[in-house]
Formats: C-alpha cells, sequence, structure tokens
C-alpha cells in the first residue's frame, strides 16, 4: 500500500469514526445569573450506546440535556446530529429531529389523564377527531412490551411519582424517538422497576436507538452504560469506557476527592417513645378503599426506623396520615404522649415533627420564592427570625448563608436565589438542611436523598445519623434497598398498607428483605396463598 492508499485509508476511518456519532454537542456554553452551568463542554453520542453522563448536583448535567431538548439556548457552541449541524430552538425541533426526554421534574398536566399526557402533542387525527382507539391500543401495547403498567384512566394529580415517571417514558415511547434522553429516571423507581428499566434501556440499545443517561447511581451507570462523561462544576472532566473504570475511580472524577460508600454508625441506644402510631387506617386518594390498614408501630428517640417496600403499597398515604396531608379515617397518632391524629400540620410542626416530603415540589418548596424565605417556610414566627410581626431580614440572610455553606446548597445568587432555577438536586438538598436544622424529636424523612449525587448522599447519611446520635427519633422511608440496610436500625416492611414485618439489617439479607416486599413472606412465617 503506498503512501496515498494509507491517507485514503485513515481518513476513511476517521470518517467512519465521525460518521459514528449520531449527536455531537461541540464546545457548548451556556449561563445564567451568578452561574456558569455549561462551561465549553464536548459531549458525543455514538449510534446504539448508552452513555452515561454523572456529576455532582449542579455540575451541569441536566443544563446540557435540556440545551440539546430546546429548552435553553447555548451563548456558544454547535449541535451535530448525524454530522450535520442542526439549530434546536424548542422541544418540537428535537421532536423533528426524533430526540426525546424523559425529564427530572415531570412535564405532566395534572388534572389531564394518564393517555392525554402521553397523546398530547402526538394526536392521530382524522376528519378533525382524535384518533383514541388506535392511540390506546398502541399505548397498551408499548406499556405491556416494557413493562410499564399504569392506569390510563387516572388523573395524573391522583397516582404516585413513581408512576408519574413511567407515564414519561411511554411519552416518549409513544413519539417512536431515535436519541433518547433519560434525566435521573431512577430516582423515583424500586429496585425492581430500575432493573426493569435497566433491561428496557439495553432493549432499546439493541434496537439501534442512542441513549444518554444521567444518574448519580453508580452501581446503575456500571451496570447499563457503555461510556460515562463526568461533568464537576460546569466543566467537562473527561469520558471512560464502563468496562475499564470502577465506581470508586468514577466517584473521585465526580466529586474531586475520595468518598466513603458505606455508612458508618455506632449501634443505636434507643430512648422513650417518640412516635406512636396505633391501629392506622388512612384511605386511598385514588381508589375508594383504604391504603393504610391497620398499622401500628413506635419510633424511639435515638434510633432510625425505616418503612421499606415497593412503591404504592401504602407508605405515601401513611406518611400522609402522620404529618397531616391525609386525614386518618381510624387509628391514634401520639407524638411525645400527645394526640396529633386530627391535629393540623402546622400543630404536628409544632409538637416537634420535621418532614422531608417525597414530593419536592409539591409539599417541600414554593418554587417562586427565593431560597432564603423557602429556608424558613415554618420558623418565621420565632423569635431569632422576627420581631413585633417585622422579618429579621439580616438574620434570615445569615441563617441561609450558613446552611448553604454547611450542605454545600449550589445556588447561582446564594440566598436570593429563586427555587424554581435550582437544580433538582440543589433543592433537596435545601429541604434537607432546613429540616435538619430544625432540630426537633422527630424527623420523618422520605427519600431524603432522591436525586442527590454520592458526595450529598453521604453527607445527608451523616446528618440523619448524627440526629440519632442526638437522642432523636427518625422515620425513615426509602424505597433505595442498600439505603434501608445501611442506614436503619430497625426495618417494617410494607405491602398491600400493612405492616408484614419487622427485620433487624443486622440479621437479615437483601434477598430476604425483597421476599417480603413483594408479599411473598410475612413475620408469622406464612406465604401469600398459603393456608
Amino acid at each position: 500500500m503506498d503512501h496515498e492508499e494509507v491517507v485514503a485509508a485513515g481518513t476513511a476511518q476517521k470518517q467512519a469514526a465521525a460518521d459514528d456519532y449520531v449527536i455531537e454537542m461541540l464546545h457548548i456554553t451556556k449561563e445564567f445569573p451568578g452561574i456558569k452551568a455549561n462551561d465549553d463542554i464536548t459531549l458525543q453520542l455514538r449510534r446504539g450506546e448508552i452513555h452515561a453522563l454523572l456529576g455532582e448536583n449542579g455540575a451541569g448535567k441536566s443544563t446540557l440535556m435540556s440545551v440539546l431538548f430546546g429548552l435553553y439556548q447555548p451563548e456558544q457552541g454547535e449541535i451535530r446530529k448525524d454530522g450535520k449541524t442542526v439549530k434546536i430552538t424548542n422541544p418540537n425541533d428535537a421532536t423533528a429531529l426524533h430526540i426525546g426526554m424523559v425529564h427530572q421534574h415531570f412535564k405532566l398536566i395534572e388534572v389531564f389523564t394518564v393517555m392525554d399526557n402521553i397523546i398530547l402533542g402526538a394526536e392521530d387525527t382524522k376528519l378533525g377527531f382524535v384518533q383514541r382507539k388506535a392511540a390506546r391500543k398502541k399505548v397498551e401495547e408499548l406499556s405491556k412490551r416494557y413493562g410499564l403498567t399504569v392506569d390510563l384512566d387516572a388523573k395524573v394529580e391522583d397516582i404516585t411519582v413513581g408512576m408519574q415517571q413511567r407515564v414519561e417514558i411511554l411519552k416518549m415511547l409513544y413519539r417512536e424517538n431515535e436519541v433518547l434522553i433519560f434525566d435521573e429516571p431512577t430516582a423515583v423507581l424500586t429496585p425492581q422497576e430500575i432493573t426493569e428499566l435497566m433491561q428496557i434501556m439495553k432493549g432499546l440499545a439493541a434496537e439501534g436507538k442512542s441513549i444518554l443517561f444521567i444518574s448519580h447511581k453508580l452501581n446503575e451507570i456500571m451496570e447499563v452504560s457503555d461510556r460515562v462523561s463526568v461533568l464537576r462544576k460546569g466543566r467537562y472532566i473527561g469520558t471512560v469506557n464502563t468496562a475499564e473504570t470502577n465506581a470508586v475511580e468514577l466517584s473521585r472524577m465526580m466529586v474531586g476527592h475520595d468518598v466513603q460508600l458505606v455508612v458508618d454508625k455506632a449501634p443505636a441506644n434507643p430512648g422513650k417513645t417518640v412516635l406512636h402510631v396505633e391501629d392506622l387506617h388512612v384511605p386511598s386518594r385514588l381508589y375508594k378503599h383504604d391504603a393504610v390498614k391497620g398499622v401500628s408501630f413506635d419510633v424511639r428517640e435515638g434510633e432510625i426506623v425505616c418503612i421499606a417496600g415497593i412503591d404504592g403499597n401504602g407508605q405515601t398515604e401513611l406518611v400522609f396520615g402522620l404529618t397531616g396531608l391525609e386525614k386518618p379515617s381510624k387509628g391514634k397518632i401520639e407524638l411525645n404522649g400527645q394526640d396529633i391524629t386530627h391535629a393540623p400540620i402546622s400543630q404536628r410542626s409544632k409538637a416537634g415533627m420535621s418532614h422531608i416530603p417525597e414530593d419536592r415540589h409539591k409539599h417541600g418548596l414554593v418554587l417562586d420564592f427565593t431560597l432564603e424565605q423557602n429556608m424558613v417556610l415554618q420558623s418565621f414566627e420565632q423569635p431569632r427570625f422576627q420581631s413585633m410581626g417585622f422579618i429579621k431580614f439580616d438574620e434570615v440572610r445569615s441563617y441561609t448563608e450558613r446552611l448553604i455553606e454547611e450542605f454545600d446548597i449550589r445556588s447561582g445568587q446564594g440566598p436570593i436565589t429563586i427555587a424554581r432555577s435550582m437544580s433538582g438536586g440543589n433543592q433537596q438538598k435545601a429541604i434537607v438542611a432546613r429540616e435538619i436544622d430544625r432540630d426537633l424529636p422527630l424527623m420523618i424523612a422520605v427519600q431524603p436523598t432522591r436525586g442527590l449525587d454520592v458526595g450529598a448522599i453521604e453527607n445527608i447519611h451523616k446528618q440523619i445519623v448524627a440526629q440519632r446520635d442526638k437522642n432523636k427519633a427518625v422515620l425513615l422511608v426509602s424505597l433505595e434497598l442498600d439505603e434501608v440496610m445501611n442506614l436503619s436500625d430497625r426495618i417494617l416492611v410494607m405491602y398491600e398498607g400493612e405492616i408484614v414485618g419487622e427485620l433487624d439489617p443486622k440479621q437479615t439479607t437483601v434477598e430476604e428483605l425483597g421476599l417480603y416486599m413483594a408479599g411473598a413472606k410475612r413475620q408469622n412465617g406464612t406465604k401469600e396463598g398459603e393456608t
């Protein structure tokens, strides 16, 4: 082979490699007031691969994907699809290019049904009429094919967060997109649902679809991705082949230092009972029956009790009943000996209950308030924050600045940042900081580390253990089996609205826990269906 042939072969090889990229984001820069969210980032997605995007909360991952989907316009940079430069000015442009996105914060209309949300904007019409029968058949086939069962006639406002995630995925599959962006898709899913989703993603990639997968969960990235690109504080750190790295190395790339991945805590030393729940029944918002059926348990000071279970087995309604978001139909709730069964939310708060909610947008924050306003939502009446009815704004500001520093809350404009503009992980950190710092006798924490990176999870776990060690009572509700096993002192398993088992995390296994969660085993040793 002469020199010209070598050059030609090399050029052809480079061209083939370039053609292998279905999406190229070259030198993307995106700025917001007070922060450069993306600073000269280049990301290349190969056809048929699952490419993970890893980074701390506020590293710029969702912003970068929002640029690709047309929700933001970059100040600098170029986007190529199949080697050709494209201009994506809005999500309709992205859809026309067969780019779909499952958002971290769902883009659903709550008063519409699940079915209406899935087909909205992609309706098949004939003579001006929506072909609902054909559309429903297509959605049902997709739902069955990918194991994404959901009630198509239910209103979105009446279904769980996990079910809403399924609706988002079905929306994207319904539009037959070839480039699929998953922004924290497993943050609200159960371990079983996560396993199913991993299989779905692998199947989609095998069919030739290209997937961009944002996640903080290193084990998921190691299991499902082909390559990983890491961002840190808006900058591109590097891209590695998943098969050639490990979780420890990825966490170091992400946060810049070694992270302790296992919770370090001393044995619990429980004291008196703080929360007493007796024969509690809580109605379902969606169906005409009780979602919580005769639940009884205690949480004592100096211990972390975890409610484990597959999503949709009454955990949400139990927390609603305990915190006052839903009225129990029967039973008793006592907090430090005080009957709060029918007390309003404010009274429960004053009696000593803090609450990290499952849905941070609906129940955790006022999104159009500033960060500092959100940090004193329940405490602005305290003497340290007000005098004679006037807010001490300087005190509120310094208090918020302390929590920003202590919990590493990334916000472009500090205390005056509008909560809506913050990343989901940093919104979560703000809520956790506020509730932990209230330092009350009982903390109810529902999915406290949802959407957080490994560094933030390590910090939150330490803070929760510190609360326990200060003789606070902690009721943790988590779908993360690792979190359940590592953080709890006692595990209560819920199945179909009942507590079916009380387990010691030191004496049980993930496999046994899974049997209780699936209803295949109960505390008395009998299995479902046995007599």
